[in-house]
């Protein structure tokens, strides 16, 4: 499923196939994508993945699409990849 689990040594996410589609199909997007952190990165991945239902997944990847075209760094509100943080296991384990 691409998720860590909390306080793995590894806690980095792989590249969804949707959001590697998404980078291949738009060259602006990619270099944008690619001109991040790997912790950047890591949390877009983690965002998108962390919701529970797929339409929500879907809409998440349309609004990374657009937010880091416009140059955002990291999700809004978004408290960072629980699964580096132990303390936040009961979040990601519930």
């Amino acid at each position: 499923s691409g998720v860590a689990k909390a306080a793995d040594h590894d806690f980095r996410h792989q590249l969804t196939p949707e959001l590697e589609a998404m980078l291949d199909g738009d060259a602006s997007l990619s270099a944008k994508w690619e001109a991040l952190t790997p912790l950047a990165r890591n949390e877009w991945i983690c965002w998108t993945l962390f919701a529970k239902q797929e339409a929500t997944r879907e809409k998440r990847r349309e609004r990374l699409h657009e937010e880091i075209l416009e140059g955002k760094k990291r999700p809004c509100c978004w408290p960072g990849c629980p699964h580096r943080r132990e303390s936040a296991r009961k979040f990601v384990d519930a």
